[in-house]
């Protein structure tokens, strides 16, 4: 079971951060100020870091990962083309990018209740993304 958790809550992780660094990648050619792009760089770039160790420890249990949903992704892809194209700003990707980070939260708060027997490890870095997606959403609040 502590196996299965583990495994099932590392997943999640990285789909997570899959779909953040496509968020934050599909938004970064439209923000105007260097302090934002910035803070959105250093964001993605604790991701990649983050992603990086799920990888050593699927790798370790012979799992490829797991990719956001497809459909999550469209849409979310056509939510963010569309609020630009009504307002391209930097007060409407740091709206977009809140939105996103507080759906994440939520999500990752939900796998860590729900795989419960999931090794402390696996557990730390989910409470680390959390961390960085709640960061990331005071850190940009400036732009709303």
């Amino acid at each position: 079971m502590i196996e299965s958790d583990t495994i099932k809550l590392l997943r999640e992780c990285d789909a997570g951060i899959k779909m953040g660094v496509s968020s934050i990648d599909d938004v970064l050619d439209y923000v105007r100020d260097d302090q934002f792009r910035k803070c959105l760089d250093k964001c993605k770039d604790e991701h990649e870091k983050l992603k990086d160790e799920i990888q050593i420890l699927l790798d370790k249990y012979h799992d490829d990962g797991k990719n956001p949903n497809a459909m999550a992704k469209s849409m979310s892809q056509v939510k963010t083309s569309m609020k630009l194209m009504m307002k391209e700003s930097d007060e409407t990707i740091a709206d977009l990018m809140t939105d996103g980070c507080n759906m994440g939260v939520k999500s990752l708060n939900k796998y860590l209740n729900k795989y419960k027997a999931a090794d402390e490890v696996s557990k730390d870095i989910t409470k680390r993304l959390i961390n960085l997606e709640t960061d990331l959403t005071i850190d940009i609040r400036p732009y709303l």
